[in-house]
């Protein structure tokens, strides 16, 4: 059934400062709409042997993923305990976007991505579809499938950048390099998709100037949205049993919640002005973190909640008198850098 909606995402506050998810829906689609996490059932190839079978060495997909978006339930049944639980939360009756997200969502054959979608997109309420999957997880064909979907729906891809340094693909085992990555979103962007990318920051080796040039790098990408996710580490993963090793932990950077702060506004103040910011950081449930001491905190030691962030750099990017963009026409090389 087709469904021509408007809609827009709306959980996040206005920014004055950068352009914001909610602002970017409200623009474009006229009303709010919520992102339904769902588990398709997908696998991923890092992980049943095709690339490895030990993953990334930061995952544990499970931490991400809302109490709602469980494998043994049907997609349908995700959805419907998800419109719930969000209708109880935010009470109010928005459309819907599936957001398939956990595991790699285009690994696949055609005729099971083709089922699975369907069934999301049958479900009353739903307007689109948002697709997570990895870099190299997308062809020709999955991209194509996604087009013809998008003459209808919403639809948008979402790809785990991660990082765009060779050497820490390799470092965390991620079992692709950085140019596989620009291909698949320059590929998705031509069929004329919004494209997200979702970098961490703080990974073994990078450096504070890494990041900011990975903001240069990331403006020369076709990207529609961004997100970024501080470094987590997380119960059960190979990171959490590296973080034992003195000389590892030295190889990550150690962010105060300030400094934190300032390194994101860093790097909005160097993204170009289009690119929208779904995302400042990341949040895990405790009982997943292995590393609590890392952990962003209230100056009363209460944990600090991820929907806090955005009042922060909102007030340091008041205080600096900038916004996204105020660096950008001042970089070199034609505003982007690409390595």
């Amino acid at each position: 059934m087709e469904k021509n909606s408007t809609f827009a995402f709306g959980n996040e506050a206005m920014s004055m400062h950068y352009n914001a998810y909610s602002a970017y829906f409200r623009e474009h689609f006229g009303t709010r709409v919520q992102k339904l996490s769902i588990d398709g059932g997908f696998s991923c190839p890092n992980r049943d042997g095709r690339c490895s079978t030990g993953g990334c060495t930061f995952c544990t997909n499970e931490a991400f993923n809302p109490s709602y978006c469980r494998r043994v339930a049907s997609i349908t049944e995700q959805l419907d305990e998800g419109i719930a639980f969000h209708r109880h939360r935010y009470r109010s009756a928005p459309v819907y976007l599936a957001y398939f997200q956990a595991y790699s969502n285009t690994y696949a054959p055609l005729e099971v991505l083709r089922e699975r979608y369907d069934e999301a997109l049958r479900h009353e309420g739903v307007v689109g579809l948002v697709v997570g999957t990895r870099p190299d997880c997308v062809d020709g064909s999955v991209l194509d499938l996604l087009a013809e979907y998008s003459k209808r729906y919403y639809v948008a891809v979402e790809y785990g950048i991660e990082s765009c340094y060779d050497r820490t693909l390799r470092a965390i085992n991620r079992g692709h390099d950085f140019a596989c990555t620009q291909a698949a979103i320059r590929a998705t962007a031509e069929r004329g998709l919004p494209v997200g990318g979702h970098l961490i920051l703080g990974l073994p080796g990078e450096s504070r100037d890494d990041l900011l040039v990975e903001a240069d790098i990331v403006n020369s990408l076709p990207l529609t949205t961004v997100k970024f996710h501080q470094l987590q580490i997380l119960h059960g993963t190979e990171m959490e049993r590296q973080y034992q090793d003195e000389a590892f932990r030295k190889s990550l950077l150690q962010l105060s919640l300030d400094e934190y702060i300032a390194l994101i506004c860093d790097l909005l103040e160097r993204l170009r002005t289009d690119l929208v910011v779904e995302r400042l950081a990341g949040e895990v449930p405790p009982r997943y973190q292995a590393c609590p001491e890392r952990s962003f905190r209230r100056k009363d030691g209460r944990l600090l909640r991820n929907e806090e962030i955005p009042a922060l750099v909102e007030a340091e990017l008041t205080r600096r008198g900038t916004r996204q963009g105020y660096l950008y026409s001042q970089l070199p090389n034609g505003k982007t850098i690409t390595i």
